[in-house]
């Protein structure tokens, strides 16, 4: 009986694993439907290769530094109880490589493509993990801190914080230290508009992330014991919640539109295993929202260019999420309880704090050593050519 249930805990978390890896499809589509013709290639290659750092660096680092364990043992120790603690790795992976890809999304169009992957290591290696590490393994006894002064410990299901979060808060400083894309705003204070390239793919990206988002929200639980149907109809009424805002706020826009459900659901994650549906519901119209608001304030008014808007996605929405655990966890507006609003929002602002401060000094480093961005002829020719020579639909063939 042991060895079955374990058999299927291996296998329950694999297929969250792999719903999670392919919503980096989505990321990718996501960002190659959003950005101009020219950048387009670019997107594909940088999340795909972000990835494959990822991997590599949580594996020998980032893994040990959240958790204290390591995989430098035999592969008969790993194989134990099916496997589980390697799918087990898999699957946080999937949810560590996903802080590259959503910061992918704000820098687009003009970052230079080695400086990233080495913020992606450090980032993934040790800036991700630390957090992670208190939010999820009480590391440092941070969460014990909380809950003598609260009552509670800081919640967070799914990772509406410690992903979305300090995914979001990560990419703040590298989009303000790159500055805008060139001719974005003009000396006479006018726009210019830079409309998605492809609003096909940008819908695929997110209706890819929609579909793997069941994964990441309800795989969470890690065991099979611990599913819990909640956890998915809660994101689906979030997702659901934060399209139709969005579709009232955005006037129709097929950009509000699409990332609608993605604020909705990077919202929920958080207490999508304590909320009513209904407050689900809530919380996923407010982060619509958020988005719709937030989105059309930075650029149009402050300036900044952050091309995917991953700051009010993930940064603004995913604060917001796991101040919403508290409020719409607690049984007095229909959830489960065991949540403090006060613990929410300090556990919340500390993961706020440490991503902005690690973002500034990591792209800061970087911006200083190496450069982040593109020549100003580099960026007109845009980053297919001048990166990966080649565009995503060559005219013409080329003899060499």
């Amino acid at each position: 009986m042991d060895a079955l249930k374990q058999g299927a805990d291996a296998l329950f978390i694999l297929l969250g694993a792999i719903m999670v890896l392919a919503m980096h499809a989505g990321f990718a589509f996501l960002e190659l439907g959003t950005v101009r013709k020219k950048n387009q290639v670019n997107a594909l290659v940088k999340i795909l290769v972000d990835f494959s750092v990822s991997t590599i660096v949580y594996f020998v680092v980032g893994y040990g530094v959240a958790y204290g364990t390591h995989f430098f043992v035999g592969a008969t120790e790993l194989a134990a109880k099916s496997g589980y603690e390697l799918v087990k790795f898999f699957f946080l992976l999937t949810f560590a490589a996903a802080i590259p890809a959503i910061i992918s999304g704000g820098i687009a169009e003009r970052a230079k493509f080695w400086p990233q992957l080495i913020a992606t290591a450090v980032i993934v290696g040790v800036v991700y993990p630390l957090y992670e590490g208190i939010a999820w393994n009480k590391a440092f006894g941070v969460q014990a801190w909380i809950a003598s002064l609260t009552g509670s410990e800081f919640h967070d299901f799914a990772g509406s914080v410690v992903v979305h979060a300090v995914g979001g808060w990560l990419a703040l400083p590298a989009v303000l230290l790159l500055g805008a894309r060139r001719n974005r705003y003009r000396g006479d204070g006018s726009l210019s508009a830079h409309p998605p390239s492809n609003i096909p793919f940008l819908a695929l990206g997110a209706w890819v992330l929609c579909v793997g988002w069941f994964g990441f929200n309800v795989m969470s639980a890690q065991s099979i014991d611990k599913i819990s149907g909640l956890v998915a109809v809660n994101s689906l009424m979030a997702m659901v919640g934060g399209t139709l805002v969005a579709l009232a706020l955005g006037k129709n826009d097929p950009g509000f539109v699409y990332n609608g459900p993605l604020a909705g659901l990077v919202a929920v994650c958080a207490g999508s295993d304590l909320m009513h549906p209904l407050g689900a519901l809530v919380v996923g119209g407010v982060a619509g929202a958020i988005f719709v608001f937030m989105f059309t304030l930075t650029q149009n008014k402050w300036k900044i260019d952050d091309v995917l808007g991953v700051w009010p996605l993930h940064g603004l929405c995913g604060t917001w999420g796991g101040i919403a655990a508290g409020i719409f966890g607690m049984q007095a507006l229909g959830g489960i309880g065991g949540v403090n609003v006060w613990a929410q929002l300090i556990g919340t602002l500390m993961g706020v704090a440490w991503a902005a401060l690690a973002g500034a000094a990591v792209y800061g480093a970087l911006k200083a050593t190496m450069g982040l961005r593109l020549t100003q002829e580099e960026e007109y020719d845009g980053a297919d050519l001048s990166i990966h020579h080649i565009s995503a639909t060559p005219e013409r063939e080329v003899n060499w």
